[in-house]
């Protein structure tokens, strides 16, 4: 056997091929182009939800809102006498 019988193959013909390819077909670039996409695309999905359920603004001299309490508890009550005063019954004096 002589030297030129028992040489390995060896192809450079795929990474000829793969320089080839548009850069479309790298399936690295889609790799590093969806990330950043998908955080733009939840970006825009989080301002058309915010822009389009935006709650109105309520001032402190408007009345009737759900919010207020009209039972003697209000936002300066401490925590502990003022929980739960929506679930129990309102005391009759």
């Amino acid at each position: 056997m002589s030297a030129s019988e028992v040489s390995p193959v060896v192809s450079v013909a795929p990474q000829a091929q793969d320089s080839q390819k548009p850069w479309w077909r790298h399936p690295m670039v889609w790799l590093v182009i969806s990330g950043p996409l998908a955080v733009v695309v939840a970006s825009i999905i989080s301002a058309v939800v915010a822009v389009r359920g935006a709650d109105p603004v309520l001032l402190k001299d408007e009345s009737g809102g759900a919010s207020e309490v009209h039972d003697g508890v209000d936002s300066m009550t401490p925590a502990l006498a003022a929980r739960n005063h929506a679930a129990t019954p309102k005391q009759e004096p």
